[in-house]
């Protein structure tokens, strides 16, 4: 339904490990940005029951329910390139996004 690549959870394993805690990622989804939508992206410090839970490589990536229905079959990327380094989502439910990359419009 949402995965993480290899890629992402290195990146969100090494955080982790530096900030002392589990390597979890939450993704979550809030209104605003330049499109209508924003990405949020931090380390998971809990879990909710209604929470949707997948793995790669032993890390998890956690999606809160509301979150869930704006990013179902998403796949989310870490990327390194000459502007710098950051979380992608590939969202297939987004029509639009802006220039930055952080914001979308459904």
């Amino acid at each position: 339904m949402i995965a993480l690549t290899p890629a992402a959870a290195a990146r969100v394993r090494a955080i982790a490990e530096r900030q002392g805690k589990a390597p979890a990622l939450r993704l979550s989804v809030e209104g605003g940005g330049c499109a209508g939508f924003q990405y949020r992206f931090g380390l998971a410090e809990g879990r909710e029951a209604d929470d949707l839970v997948t793995e790669t490589d032993g890390v998890a990536l956690v999606v809160d329910a509301v979150s869930l229905p704006l990013v179902a079959g998403s796949v989310v990327d870490f990327v390194q390139g000459l502007g710098g380094s950051s979380f992608q989502v590939v969202n297939p439910n987004a029509q639009s996004s802006c220039g930055c990359g952080t914001s979308f419009a459904i």
